[in-house]
């Protein structure tokens, strides 16, 4: 059986054409027409991956996206919302959304990102099954349990912060261009996007540094791309 995909959305021909899409990718697609049916078909299915719709009936987005984060397995949201402005984007990432799609959105490249966002997931999986908590100075970050913690306080980060910040963690000192971090953390290398990097890096910096301004952990290496500094840097 393939990957499962739960599809909440209200708009019928937005559902039937995404599905429809999905299926023929091979995916299982269940789908579910407003808030509440969405969270309870979530929380029945338990989905490999789940497409949201901000502006949903009843229980929206944000807050089906709240309660799915408050439980312990770490399922990708796919976010869908007819607004363009950035403080929405953000928030939907904010609130633990994965990524997000602006309509009106080109099928194909809704399909692109399912598919990208589960590899990504299965790759931060199998990276180091076993490992233990990673530490840079007062950095400690325990990829079982997906948490970080910042001299013993736990910053509030989203699902792809963690990730991003988990991915340069098992990378201490390497070198990474924007593009090389589209493609391994969020799936996909496409040239256009690598401001969503630099948006990335800079939330990531506002949480985990003492000073954004002056960081000490997440590098900035000019021309080329971020580290994470090594131990020895921070002595």
């Amino acid at each position: 059986m393939g990957r499962s995909v739960l599809v909440i959305e209200d708009d019928h021909d937005i559902a039937e054409l995404v599905s429809l899409n999905l299926r023929d990718e091979g995916y299982t697609v269940e789908v579910a027409a407003d808030g509440e049916a969405g969270l309870a078909a979530a929380r029945r299915l338990e989905p490999d991956l789940v497409v949201l719709d901000l502006m949903l009936p009843g229980l929206d987005g944000l807050s089906i996206c709240r309660e799915l984060r408050a439980g312990e397995r770490h399922i990708p949201i796919l976010m869908l919302t007819a607004r363009t402005a950035e403080v929405d984007r953000v928030l939907g990432l904010e609130m633990g959304a994965d990524d997000y799609l602006t309509k009106p959105f080109s099928v194909r490249e809704l399909v692109a990102r399912v598919r990208a966002l589960l590899r990504r997931v299965e790759a931060l999986g199998s990276a180091e099954p076993a490992a233990g908590p990673l530490r840079v100075g007062g950095l400690e970050i325990d990829p079982a349990r997906r948490t970080v913690r910042v001299d013993g306080v736990p910053p509030d980060l989203t699902a792809r912060e963690f990730d991003l910040l988990l991915f340069l963690a098992r990378h201490p000192g390497r070198v990474y261009s924007r593009l090389q971090l589209l493609d391994k953390v969020w799936g996909y290398s496409h040239e256009g996007y690598e401001h969503t990097v630099n948006s990335h890096i800079n939330r990531l910096r506002g949480k985990v540094e003492a000073d954004p301004a002056k960081p000490r952990y997440v590098l900035t290496v000019w021309g080329v791309g971020y580290k994470l500094a090594e131990s020895r840097d921070l002595e």
